[in-house]
């Protein structure tokens, strides 16, 4: 717990967390209901992911988009512009009854999730810095609550007969409310000093910034895409592997993507306080290794057990390292937060959306369990490069650890 942080910046918190859920809710309401609108247009499951591919191309348009104006207007008026526009754009996807449409309809609503999921990034950013110890990876977290309850929404839905367009504009409605009740506790665009950690954020920032630049950030955009690579692969490749690989029978299966998604929520709400402990670039370097080690063994080994064991360590792994990442790129300089946080979002989400497709393609070449022999790699080279995150702090931090 923070001593003497005020109402308004806890209010603050507590708005982001609403942002985080709200943006995971609208994204997962369209992913409940692909297979519907898919059968409803009558497109192929090829068709589909190339207008998949149009969603995450409107996504990272966004995303630069978004990192420019919030460095220029502020958090506190994009966010909610973002959230406004992208609860009514969710309706979209759900009318068109061609292609042509569709591909438009993903377009617009992928710009709009781009420009949500970068402006609320940049406000968690503020707020963080306003708390003065880590807080990023709790707000990730609760992402994936939105998801949660998009299924729910979505099978109570089913249940009473309504349509895929009925759902999606009544969650839009929903969020166009929530988005703005939300919006008046925000953090202004540049916040006053507040929290007892303040005094140690002022000490922390300036061996951040005098190693920010274009170079570092980039490199963290490297470092984003193949974390999230790795986190895209596992989405749609972990219960094949069980049913292709090992045999596993089809409800069985899906438990190994369930396992993975579990133990990466439970992960992220733990990051935090770990984190505040032993520094971001100790949760990245060991969370990689842990995935390496994770990932390894879903590879290596012939038993499902052990399989459903290292799909759990390969999602606690990778849980706290998106969050890093996009912390460190909204801390290396205050007055391009957004323009950074968007370029490490925006390739963060090119992996995101390669991940499948990459390991779709060396399946071609290679048993689906030696093409995640590419996933440890990543997850090494992650591993390794994680000094791009040492602070001050840490380095104050290993010398008291030495020096004992």
């Amino acid at each position: 717990m923070v001593f003497g942080v005020s109402h308004s910046l806890r209010a603050a918190r507590v708005a982001t967390f609403v942002y985080f859920i709200l943006c995971g809710t609208l994204m997962g309401t369209w992913v409940v209901h692909i297979p519907a609108i898919e059968e409803r247009v009558g497109i192929s499951h090829a068709t589909l992911g190339g207008l998949l591919m149009l969603l995450g191309l409107g996504a990272f348009i966004g995303m630069q988009v978004a990192g420019r104006l919030t460095d220029r207007l502020g958090a506190r008026l994009v966010a909610p512009a973002a959230g406004v526009l992208c609860s009514a754009a969710l309706v979209l996807p759900g009318l068109p009854a061609n292609p042509w449409t569709l591909a438009g309809a993903l377009l617009i609503f992928g710009f709009c999730n781009g420009c949500l999921d970068v402006s609320m990034n940049a406000h968690a950013v503020q707020v963080e810095k306003a708390y003065g110890r880590p807080v990023m990876s709790a707000f990730h977290a609760t992402f994936s609550v939105g998801g949660v309850v998009a299924a729910l929404v979505a099978a109570a839905a089913a249940d009473a007969g309504l349509s895929p367009a009925a759902v999606m504009a009544a969650v839009g409605a929903l969020g166009i409310v929530t988005v703005l009740v939300s919006a008046r506790t925000l953090l202004p665009t540049e916040p006053a000093a507040a929290g007892a950690g303040s005094a140690e954020q002022a000490q922390q920032t300036p061996p951040v910034k005098r190693r920010s630049g274009g170079g570092r950030i980039w490199l963290l955009a490297v470092l984003a895409l193949m974390v999230m690579l790795c986190e895209g692969a596992a989405n749609d490749w972990s219960a094949l592997h069980l049913k292709d690989i090992l045999g596993a029978p089809a409800s069985t299966a899906a438990f190994a993507y369930g396992t993975f998604a579990a133990t990466m929520t439970i992960g992220r709400l733990l990051t935090d306080r770990l984190a505040a402990r032993i520094g971001s670039m100790a949760i990245l370097r060991y969370g990689a290794a842990i995935a390496a080690v994770g990932i390894t063994t879903v590879a290596l080994s012939p038993w499902i057990w052990a399989a459903f064991a290292g799909w759990a360590l390969f999602g606690l792994g990778l849980s706290g390292c998106v969050p890093q990442l996009f912390s460190a790129a909204g801390h290396a300089d205050p007055s391009a937060a957004g323009a950074n946080v968007s370029r490490v979002a925006g390739l963060g989400y090119v992996g995101m959306l390669a991940g499948p497709a990459v390991i779709g393609w060396l399946t071609h070449l290679v048993p689906l369990n030696d093409a995640f022999v590419l996933l440890t790699l990543l997850c090494v080279i992650t591993s390794v490069a994680a000094g791009i995150l040492r602070t001050g702090s840490d380095r104050t931090r290993e010398t008291a650890s030495s020096s004992h």
